[in-house]
């Protein structure tokens, strides 16, 4: 398959659609975590797609597969804020099947990518 566009990719299609459901569901989190939990769990969402729309755009291996390990990292790191959330009962939704679906699908890319070069 011929990408076009960062917007071609699955695995961007579904990072997209997580930082979405991280927007909903720390919509009902508490006030007072606006500027904490809330944000970072925001932030780090939308770092995935972010990072993956601008390692599609390098020009070699090596910056892109950097680009994409960033949008590892931050699923990682929002990993750590599904569970947080749990612990504090903030979350009433599972996030983990997206977060894994995602990191497969990232994985998996990554790998692609190493073996056409």
């Amino acid at each position: 398959m011929k990408y076009y566009s960062f917007r071609d990719l699955k695995v961007w299609e579904k990072a997209h659609k997580f930082v979405l459901k991280v927007y909903t569901v720390t919509e009902s989190f508490p006030r007072e975590e606006l500027y904490g939990l809330t944000s970072q769990f925001r932030r780090a969402a939308i770092s995935i797609p972010a990072n993956i729309a601008e390692g599609y755009t390098k020009s070699t291996l090596p910056d892109k597969i950097r680009y994409y390990n960033i949008a590892r990292s931050s699923l990682e790191e929002c990993r750590y804020y599904v569970i947080l959330s749990n612990d504090l009962e903030y979350l009433k939704e599972d996030l983990d099947n997206y977060i894994e679906e995602i990191s497969k699908m990232l994985n998996n890319y990554i790998i692609k990518l190493k073996n056409s070069n």
